[in-house]
């Protein structure tokens, strides 16, 4: 069973299609990466998972039951742009009034603990309008999570905060899915996804265009040496003798990428009297990944 599977999703605003014909699995206990450029269709497929658009064909389905049914719903946590809070309310009273409208037993121990899980226990008295982005992110993921639920849906959480931020919120997130919540968040930030997430699904133009396991990425994205030199061009010369795959950066930077070691291509170019300024070993980022898919080009 899959927390999310949808066939042949189509939404059509007038007569512009935003989503067409998407087709997408989200496993259970999954921090599945939503990756895709502004207008894509991210937000419209998050929306029409949570009930807030109505969809114009397809199916959806939800831990194998209709997306609309009232069971389904009651599972589902969802922060989409921002919080809906009352910015003269404290943290506190915030969840307080949200707890009410899910009709929640015990709010007080509820609010205690989704506070925990989101490192905010001594914030609670702390009006809406004076926490940091930071702060008012979590306090939008402590609303999605009141209710317990096993789905959260998660636009752009970490978009807007600074390092700490960011490491609280992969912690988080980390921690939920390991408490067997299953968590579909987008986002533009890919090196930080890149830290967190267990599958991905790349969408472009209203369609998944790839979806994989970050196993898989692993296994698509090679290790490559790159390296720096005064003599660029005479470099360039010697290093296509013996290797097939390489690649000049703008920046002048030199990629290789069928080489055994940084070792190997240090002390070939010395055989030839060229001196390496730098030299490391590097692997192809989720973000480089998804900009050469994008470009419609194969990843090295």
């Amino acid at each position: 069973m899959n927390a999310i599977e949808i066939k042949d999703l189509s939404k059509n605003f007038q007569y512009k299609a935003a989503v067409s014909s998407l087709n997408m699995t989200v496993p259970v206990g999954a921090i599945y990466g939503f990756i895709g450029e502004n207008g894509s269709g991210k937000s419209t497929t998050e929306k029409i998972i949570c009930g807030l658009l109505p969809k114009t064909s397809g199916t959806v389905r939800i831990f194998d039951k209709d997306y609309m049914d009232e069971e389904v719903k009651s599972q589902m946590g969802v922060l989409i742009e921002a919080p809906g809070c009352y910015a003269n309310y404290s943290v506190w009273n915030n969840l307080r009034l949200q707890a009410d409208n899910l009709n929640i037993k015990n709010p007080k121990e509820e609010i205690r603990k989704v506070l925990r899980l989101v490192r905010m226990e001594g914030a609670a008295s702390n009006k809406f309008r004076n926490c940091s982005l930071g702060m008012k992110q979590r306090i939008g993921i402590a609303m999605a999570l009141l209710g317990n639920p096993k789905l959260l849906i998660l636009d752009e959480p970490i978009n807007g905060l600074d390092a700490d931020g960011m490491r609280i919120m992969r912690e988080i997130l980390t921690d939920l899915a390991s408490k067997g919540c299953t968590i579909l968040v987008s986002s533009h930030l890919l090196g930080e996804l890149e830290k967190i997430a267990t599958h991905y699904g790349i969408i472009r133009q209203g369609r998944i265009i790839k979806e994989m396991t970050a196993k898989q990425l692993d296994e698509e994205c090679p290790i490559f040496v790159s390296l720096r030199v005064k003599e660029t061009d005479q470099a360039l010369s010697f290093l296509k003798q013996k290797y097939q795959k390489i690649k000049q950066e703008e920046n002048g930077i030199i990629r290789i990428y069928d080489a055994k070691s940084t070792d190997e291509v240090a002390s070939y170019l010395y055989s030839k009297d060229i001196v390496t300024e730098e030299i490391s070993s590097e692997k192809i980022s989720l973000e480089e990944y998804y900009i050469n898919l994008m470009n419609d080009k194969e990843a090295i």
